[in-house]
């Protein structure tokens, strides 16, 4: 009997109505997609100097590789439910096949939330460095939400192309950014500050500070984009062997790629002067080691590099956004219109449609408040930034938390826990990781969100996740109560 669990439970789909276009990404192509989600760039620009500003853990790369090898763990069972389930909405269908429906739909909407809130801080980012660069470089003055806007409405119109296209487009931005690091990081290597190559960064000593802790919090963001990959499943040609592989490939490009680059960044200021130069210089402390070593004009290149590069994590997490959102409305958890599709390219349109205006929505709720506090004209964009991406990153660990508990509950139901032991310890131990990772998160939210310890946001941002699901639950028992067949199709997706 334990053979047979391992066959996939679902066998064959078809194009029909509710069902995106299968066959349109191939590995590269959905490698790009996901790898453009975690930003490379910007984890390098404002990751890692915010890291050391505020922990003071030089032992950043130790930290990524540690991450990636518990991100590797998760992958495990993660992997064998993409084997499975070929659905748009990966996180909830998975914990609605696990866990039950009810479950499953208080997975969607905090996967909603979060992504959007994700997708929300990284569009203020973007106002705010086009409008700086548009000042330096052009003498033009506007406010950060006019170019936010702009690249909403951009976004959402090539969200609306096949999906292949949008892949292409993200390649070509990623490969441009993820090369300059690269040339960057050579370049620390070949010139250290100090002299010589010091190892100091991988010192397991230099983990033991108080905030070490706070720094995983940090570097876990670096991560999130490979989580996405199961999404893209029904437009894969082969999902049970893409999905995997691509899983994988970018879980361990993102931990190489970041430790490789946090090192770097110790080495171009000094291991010695990495922390203080990071207080001192925060997010510009990239762009001044690029100068001082390559030169004024790639360090100027760079710069506009960043912000391509958060356009491409944008249109990425919008393609994400859309593709839950057309998931939902397919089975009854949002309105049913938005489970349509562009008859031309495929794409989830009406989903598109909606991520739009939600991002409008927030866009002009945080222009609203420009230059809140009074005298700090850049509170608006940084808070949009900080918060958002605080709260996006707890729903996304908590999802991947939950996920491995669907996993652990599904092949004990079915039987399989002895055939697949290795997978079921190793889902267990990724699981409790990141439940760690989500609890210390909430403790110390403050630091991750730049707030005070008595601030509102510490309570009103975590309990925005509690809203989403609480409203998930109450939905999903609604369904079970008066819908019995709409509750049963949670997480089934195109199944036939």
């Amino acid at each position: 009997m334990a053979s047979r669990t391992s066959e996939p439970e679902i066998s064959s789909y078809e194009e029909r109505e509710g069902a995106l276009r299968a066959g349109r990404l191939g590995t590269p192509a959905l490698l790009l997609a996901v790898l453009a989600a975690s930003a490379p760039l910007t984890a390098v620009a404002g990751v890692m100097p915010t890291a050391f500003a505020a922990t003071g853990a030089v032992g950043q790369p130790l930290l990524f590789l540690g991450l990636g090898a518990v991100l590797a763990l998760f992958g495990v069972g993660y992997a064998e439910m993409s084997r499975e389930v070929r659905h748009a909405g990966a996180f909830y269908a998975y914990i609605a096949r696990g866990l039950g429906p009810t479950a499953g739909a208080a997975a969607a909407h905090v996967a909603l939330v979060s992504y959007s809130a994700l997708q929300a801080g990284i569009y203020g980012l973007f106002g705010f460095e086009v409008s700086g660069l548009l000042d330096t470089y052009g003498g033009v003055t506007i406010d950060w939400w006019a170019p936010a806007l702009l690249a909403v409405a951009l976004a959402g119109a090539l969200a609306r192309l096949r999906i292949d296209l949008n892949a292409r487009v993200l390649g070509v931005l990623l490969a441009v950014e993820v090369a300059l690091v690269v040339v960057f990081d050579i370049a620390a290597l070949v010139n250290p500050a100090a002299g010589h190559l010091s190892p100091h960064a991988f010192n397991p000593h230099t983990l033991s500070a108080g905030g070490v802790g706070i720094a995983v919090c940090f570097c876990v963001t670096a991560f999130l984009g490979f989580e996405q990959a199961p999404v893209y499943a029904e437009e894969t040609g082969r999902p049970h062997a893409v999905v995997k592989r691509v899983l994988f490939l970018a879980v361990g490009f993102v931990a190489v790629f970041s430790a490789l680059s946090s090192w770097a960044l110790t080495l171009a200021a000094g291991p010695r002067d990495i922390v203080d130069s990071a207080q001192k210089q925060g997010s510009g402390l990239l762009f001044a080691l690029a100068e001082k070593n390559l030169g004024s004009t790639f360090a100027e290149l760079l710069h506009v590099l960043f912000v391509t590069g958060m356009f491409a994590a944008l249109l990425s997490l919008h393609n994400v956004v859309a593709r839950y959102a057309f998931a939902m409305g397919r089975e009854g958890l949002l309105p049913g219109g938005l489970d349509r599709t562009s008859p031309t390219s495929g794409a989830p349109a009406a989903g598109s449609l909606l991520q739009t205006v939600i991002s409008v929505a927030l866009v002009a709720a945080f222009a609203l408040t420009d230059h809140w506090p009074a005298g700090d004209p850049t509170a608006p964009v940084t808070h949009l930034l900080t918060w958002t991406a605080g709260l996006g990153a707890l729903g996304v660990i908590l999802l991947m938390a939950a996920s491995s508990l669907a996993v652990i509950v599904l092949l004990v139901r079915r039987g399989a826990a002895r055939a697949r032991m290795w997978r079921l310890l190793a889902t267990g131990a990724a699981g409790i990781a990141l439940l760690g990772i989500a609890a210390y998160t909430v403790r110390q939210f403050h630091v991750l969100v730049g707030a005070g310890p008595g601030d509102a946001v510490n309570w009103v941002l975590p309990g925005t996740v509690v809203l989403a699901l609480l409203a998930g639950l109450v939905q999903g028992l609604v369904l079970r109560a008066r819908r019995p067949e709409v509750h049963a199709g949670i997480g089934r997706g195109a199944q036939l």
